[in-house]
């Protein structure tokens, strides 16, 4: 999966599979783990935030299903 640059603190880069709602975030500290059936709006609000790292903590890192890579 291609994953986009992002500015932030806390993530390096963010990727997402809309045929399997499956959400890619790889970690400035090195991490890239896999979110499963993660709706297309949560990623759409996830890129459009003004901090990525403070809504993945909020909306994503608790509420999915996940996987490290």
């Amino acid at each position: 999966m291609e994953r986009e640059f992002v500015k932030s603190s806390n993530i390096s880069s963010i990727g997402y599979d809309d045929k399997n709602q499956i959400l890619e975030i790889e970690f400035n500290h090195g991490g890239i783990y896999q979110y499963f059936d993660v709706p297309e709006y949560i990623y759409d609000q996830l890129m459009s935030a003004n901090s990525k790292g403070s809504y993945f903590s909020s909306q994503i890192r608790d509420s999915y299903r996940t996987q490290k890579l």
